[in-house]
């Protein structure tokens, strides 16, 4: 089973942007020399006290540099938010620096603040995703080709690098709805999963019915499904429980903020809304977070909790946020790493 870690490049009260890359870099540092089989980038735009995470293709390319055998992937490349065939031709080359370590982890996002401010419509975000991948899926097999769309239109390009992965690197695509799962299920796409926004069982459910589209569509195997989840390991239980706390609590009340923003704009699906699902996210105790959302514990109780998601949903691999919320300290985020990868990864290898 894959073991990767979610980076942000977290910005913090009292942390500089200087500081923000420089703790990120050394997270990096850390991945390649413990084992962790890769880091996945995020995108946010426009969140300073988040984040300065706003370019993670130039910094997956950093990456590349300064490792030699740690994957780095995105999660997610935001496609309707730029040009896909300058995202073709940067991939590409970035899959050429990093020698073919590179994952094409995509997606829409869920912020829908970052649409606002690039100009683009949010509500169009869907057909802008299709539109795009198909333009750069073309783009990659090195021939000139011209696309005529409702959003994108190319005329007589060749694109230059191809990639380094032939015919491309491997692709992800953020999976949040039951729609979607189907859909790549029929499509034959590896998927992110998560549980912000849905319980195990809701979950399971919709991982069976990715599989059985994709079953159904003929492709070989049975579909690759990765689950993000915040971790933190301790040395004690005690330890575990406590010391991430106030990060978790402020992670899912800003979770449950995001998904009103979602649920509020013309033209979206505002079942999230209507179901009282970002008040609960919002309202959720500490024990609710351990039962449903998030593996915190010692080594020990880690391996029984993936072993458990492993068999419920399935995983092919797991995509930890080490500092859900972003206020962990960075020597406990490197314990909480360390023996993940020392304690808990080689379960299961």
């Amino acid at each position: 089973m894959h073991f990767g870690a979610f980076m942000e490049f977290g910005n913090r009260a009292g942390v500089s942007e200087a500081q923000a890359f420089q703790e990120g870099f050394r997270m990096v540092d850390a991945a390649e020399e413990m084992g962790l089989d890769g880091v996945w980038l995020a995108e946010l735009h426009f969140n300073p006290n988040r984040s300065v995470m706003s370019s993670p293709i130039v910094i997956a390319s950093s990456i590349a540099t300064r490792t030699k055998r740690l994957r780095v992937g995105m999660a997610v490349y935001v496609l309707p938010l730029s040009n896909p065939l300058r995202i073709a031709e940067e991939v590409a080359t970035v899959d050429h620096i990093s020698e073919g370590r590179f994952e094409f982890g995509i997606g829409r996002s869920g912020f829908a603040r970052s649409y606002d401010v690039f100009g683009v419509d949010y509500t169009e975000s869907q057909e802008r995703f299709a539109e795009s991948l198909k333009i750069i899926l073309q783009a990659w097999e090195g021939k000139e080709f011209s696309y005529k769309g409702k959003h994108y239109s190319v005329e007589n390009a060749t694109v230059t690098p191809a990639p380094y992965q032939q015919p491309h690197p491997p692709l992800r695509i953020a999976a949040n709805s039951s729609e979607t799962f189907t859909r790549l299920g029929k499509a034959g796409h590896p998927i992110f999963v998560g549980l912000r926004g849905m319980d195990i069982p809701e979950l399971r459910q919709n991982v069976q019915e990715y599989r059985r589209s994709w079953k159904e569509a003929g492709h070989p195997g049975k579909g690759d499904v990765s689950l993000r989840i915040p971790v933190y390991a301790g040395e004690t239980q005690e330890q575990a429980m406590d010391e991430p706390f106030d990060s978790i609590s402020g992670y899912f009340g800003r979770m449950g903020s995001l998904y009103r923003e979602r649920a509020g704009k013309a033209g979206l699906d505002v079942t999230e809304l209507a179901d009282g699902r970002a008040d609960r996210l919002a309202a959720l105790s500490y024990e609710e977070m351990l039962e449903t959302k998030i593996a915190f514990g010692t080594a020990e109780s880690l391996v029984d909790r993936f072993t458990q998601l492993k068999e419920e949903l399935g995983l092919d691999g797991v995509v930890a946020e080490l500092n859900a919320g972003g206020l962990i300290p960075e020597e406990r985020v490197l314990r909480s790493l360390r023996i993940v990868t020392e304690k808990v990864m080689p379960k299961f290898k």
